[in-house]
């Protein structure tokens, strides 16, 4: 198994050097995505046997990423592990991986265990209800063995090039969140599994590249794209289909309520809706 490492640089600086430190020993390209604060120097500089490959502008989450994947396979690459750039590997993540592969030779996606920096579990696997719009509560026990999940989490998952080639790379339509769930989907309906590994072990920060906990943007990305993701998978009659985004979109109000900028973040829940309603895809603009 030839596994090469995709880590995605957004504005990253310490996070990202930090991601690569972590990979030592694994094949890795770094995806500069479009940075400006000179990250992608220090990448080139601190880390010689890394490639960097650029892409001269922001193109989102799976946009940057699916750039990685394509030069990966290009290489030779049989599995593609994609770390966050606000993530780092535990020791032992790549040996985990092949196990996992040579255990189940029907996974498409290998879905790491990801912690949160003190330790704690993050994600240790979660559903997608598309009918309900609904991603599930997230499992915060590690149990030990490979077991079958709804969905991956993207801070840190692995794609064998055989799912990829089937089901596709990232939808770029979608620009952040949410793309792990619908590839998810995507990979199952092609007769995938998603796997998640316990023993592949992964630490993450989270909302980096959506500015963090201060910011909406992740509000109105998840809206917007947890609408469109469900609408794809599961089409329902015009009555049900609106019931539906409104509970979607109530959920993610009940977040906003929360958010130290409450008004802002409805705002941007409610801007999720309006986009996803019309047609709206890409990267937000600035309307």
């Amino acid at each position: 198994m030839r596994l090469v490492a995709v880590v995605l640089n957004w504005n990253g600086g310490d996070d990202t050097l930090a991601a690569l430190r972590s990979l030592d020993g694994i094949e890795t390209i770094c995806v500069d995505n479009g940075s400006t604060d000179g990250s992608d120097g220090a990448v080139a500089e601190q880390f010689p046997a890394v490639e960097v490959l650029r892409t001269g502008a922001n193109l989102g989450f799976a946009g940057g990423n699916n750039a990685g994947l394509r030069h990966a396979l290009e290489r030779g690459a049989d599995w593609v592990l994609l770390l966050n750039n606000d993530a780092t590997a535990e020791p032992g993540l790549q040996e985990a991986l092949e196990r996992a592969a040579a255990t189940r030779p029907d996974a498409g996606l290998l879905a790491c265990t990801i912690l949160d920096p003190d330790g704690s579990v993050q994600y240790a696997g979660a559903t997608f209800n598309a009918r309900l719009g609904y991603s599930g509560r997230v499992s915060t026990q590690r149990v030990p063995g490979l077991r079958d999940v709804g969905r991956a989490d993207g801070a840190a998952l692995a794609v064998s090039r055989d799912a990829v080639e089937r089901a596709g790379l990232l939808d770029e339509s979608l620009f952040m969140y949410v793309e792990d769930v619908d590839w998810s989907l995507r990979m199952r309906a092609a007769g995938f599994a998603v796997v998640l590994v316990p023993d592949a072990l992964v630490r993450h920060k989270g909302s980096a590249a959506s500015g963090g906990s201060a910011s909406t943007t992740n509000l109105y990305y998840d809206t917007r794209n947890t609408i469109v993701v469900a609408e794809r998978d599961a089409p329902l009659p015009r009555g049900a289909r609106t019931l539906r985004r409104g509970v979607i979109v109530g959920a993610h109000l009940v977040q906003a309520a929360g958010h130290p900028s409450r008004f802002e973040a409805a705002r941007a829940v409610v801007a999720g809706w309006r986009d996803a309603r019309a047609g709206r895809l890409g990267q937000r603009s600035s309307r």
